[in-house]
């Protein structure tokens, strides 16, 4: 997945987010991290809706900012990741459809490309002419908690509830208690597959209670003459290795402490291994090989599955047509499980009016805005209400993939060592899948470097 920030439905690129994947740094400590919440599903936002729409009208962008000049200015600015245009078409998207409700809508959005907006936002948000309104992962959201602004009094004053959004990113953007973004979308990493290849093989398509006994039968029946059942990649989430580990009931993290060295996330991490060192049915990846090969390889034909985000949906479709196929991630039990990955806005903390930034941030999350740019966009909707606006023209399997996964689905919960664990992944993984080192191993070492 190259999570550069592209976004999905624009062909040969990928979106960069929730998955605090490649390379991402990430966040955490928190206190209910302990439970190993099922995800929940999003709250029907009938009422939600009228709330949002009510307060939208009340408190118009144009009138948020309650003194001029530089004050002003920074109210109605945001700090995100622009690596190409389809980057800042997505950000554009939000902004129309915020002015399409009230027309004296403004904010302007500009930064660096996405691997270098983490580094930089923190040294950005510093500075006294910085823009007030930010994007993170919820991946992230730990480590931006030094710069990002509790948003839980500004949310009870609009009417606003965590309930109103998908319980996983809810859970990503919570630290110690306190919201720091509103997130735009869910996104679970899925399994896509090529329907083609599954039909000229004689192959039955997954079901939503897949099993990893089955696809390892359906990878091998897929693999041969040039072609393998599965792309893989040298990073750890969007691919099949950390996915793989969360499918078979591990995390990342707990109580603020890295456990990717306990048993079910080492367990499922081999099983990924195993499929290129043993099993046969993946090609090994290089480390300097970002998503482009994989990716590639699934786009021509050369590979019948991949693992990767919904984000992705776009361009894969424009590669294979109505031969698109969206699966959940197999589990031994068949019991769907995956990691829920995605992005929001926050307040800087250096914001020298957050309520009247906050008057903006509340008009890009409603359930109107977020359903526009759904639609256009590809993003798969954090609220419910607009998920038949990212559903519309889709085949009901794929669709019924990831609503399926959304609500069996598991935040992506890190901690403030994130980064460096996805670097490092990325430069030792291929040993892994080369079967020159175990995942225990190398999970050991992740682990212990990390602190």
């Amino acid at each position: 997945m190259t999570r550069d920030g592209t976004f999905g439905n624009v062909p040969g690129v990928a979106l960069q987010r929730g998955n605090a994947i490649n390379g991402t740094p990430v966040p955490l400590t928190r206190k209910e991290r302990s439970v190993r919440p099922t995800i929940s599903k999003y709250l029907a936002l009938g009422a939600t809706a009228s709330a949002f729409a009510l307060l939208a009208g009340a408190c118009g962008s144009g009138s948020a900012s309650s003194g001029g000049g530089a004050s002003s200015d920074q109210v109605h600015q945001m700090y995100t990741w622009v690596s190409t245009d389809n980057d800042r078409a997505q950000w554009q998207a939000f902004v129309d459809a915020a002015k399409e409700k009230d027309p004296n809508f403004t904010l302007t959005f500009d930064g660096p490309s996405f691997n270098d907006y983490w580094t930089k936002v923190k040294t950005r948000m510093v500075a006294s002419d910085a823009p007030c309104i930010l994007t993170t992962q919820a991946a992230r959201a730990q480590e931006l908690s030094g710069i990002l602004e509790p948003l839980d009094e500004y949310m009870k004053e609009a009417g606003i509830q965590a309930g109103d959004y998908n319980a996983a990113m809810m859970q990503g953007m919570t630290v110690d208690g306190h919201v720091l973004a509103l997130p735009y979308d869910a996104e679970p990493d899925v399994l896509f597959y090529n329907k083609a290849s599954f039909k000229a093989a004689g192959l039955d398509e997954p079901t939503t209670a897949y099993t990893t006994e089955q696809f390892l039968s359906d990878a091998k029946a897929l693999t041969g003459d040039g072609k393998y059942g599965l792309a893989v990649k040298a990073s750890l989430m969007a691919n099949a290795a950390g996915d793989f580990a969360i499918a078979f009931g591990g995390d990342v993290s707990r109580d603020g402490q890295v456990t990717i060295t306990e048993q079910k996330f080492v367990d499922g991490m081999q099983f990924a291994f195993d499929l290129v060192a043993k099993e046969g049915v993946a090609a090994a990846p290089n480390a300097a090989d970002a998503d482009g090969p994989s990716q590639g390889a699934f786009q021509n034909g050369t590979a019948a599955m991949i693992v990767d985000g919904p984000w992705m949906y776009g361009t894969f479709e424009k590669a294979l047509g109505e031969d698109l196929g969206v699966a959940v991630l197999p589990t031994p039990t068949g019991q769907p499980r995956a990691v829920i990955q995605g992005s929001g806005f926050g307040i800087s903390k250096s914001c020298p009016d957050k309520k009247a930034a906050f008057n903006v941030l509340k008009q890009l999350v409603t359930p109107e805005v977020i359903g526009a740019v759904a639609e256009k966009q590809g993003t798969v909707p954090s609220v419910e209400s607009a998920l038949d606006k990212w559903a519309a023209n889709k085949p009901e399997g794929n669709v019924a993939a990831v609503k399926t996964l959304l609500d069996n689905g598991t935040p992506l919960v890190t901690t403030n060592t994130w980064n460096q664990i996805n670097t490092s992944f990325e430069q030792y993984s291929p040993e892994g899948f080369r079967g020159t080192r175990t995942a225990a191993d190398i999970l050991g070492d992740l682990a212990k470097t990390a602190g």
